[in-house]
């Protein structure tokens, strides 16, 4: 465990080098890289992973998904609510998010929504097997490479300089 531990700190401290220390103490917001590659093929169109970020920033345990209000992520995004409850829709229509309505402790009244993410892991999983195949394959390739053997070089004698004086040509 100490191992894993150690490995973390490192990759912290590589992501320190890239982004700043203060940066990734403000917070910092983990997405799968085969989301931001294929979201033409999962359908979503800049605005809607605009939205997806904006959730994920809120989804910090597994078993507590995302409920920011529409109205903040609205804000963040410089858009209108309406625009943000279109767009949710058309996302949970494509089956890409599910919203799950939230009341308060004994009959309070209703709360943020809360959205889970199982479609769109379930469309973006396929393509993430691809990239690891594909990945897979161009280190075999690359390893193969490497150990492939090379041609034994042999050295060829020189050959005997002709004799001068001998004509060798027809006539």
């Amino acid at each position: 465990m100490q191992n894993a531990k150690t490995e973390q700190q490192k990759h912290l401290r590589a992501n320190e080098k890239k982004w700043t220390k203060p940066l990734l103490d403000a917070g910092w917001t983990l997405i799968p890289s085969v989301i931001l590659e294929r979201q033409r093929a999962l359908g979503l169109e800049p605005i809607d992973l605009n939205i997806l970020l904006q959730l994920a920033r809120y989804w910090w345990y597994s078993d507590n998904p995302p409920h920011p209000s529409k109205q903040a992520i609205a804000e963040c995004l410089n858009v209108s609510k309406s625009t943000i409850q279109r767009r949710i829709a058309r996302l949970e229509a494509a089956g890409l998010i599910r919203r799950e309505s939230r009341f308060g402790a004994a009959g309070g009244g209703q709360q943020t929504n809360a959205y889970h993410f199982d479609g769109l892991i379930k469309e973006a999983v396929p393509f993430a097997e691809e990239a690891i195949a594909e990945r897979k394959a161009r280190q075999k390739e690359d390893a193969d490479r490497r150990t492939r053997k090379r041609p034994k070089l042999t050295l060829v004698p020189p050959m005997k300089p002709r004799s001068e004086g001998h004509d060798h040509s027809t006539r």
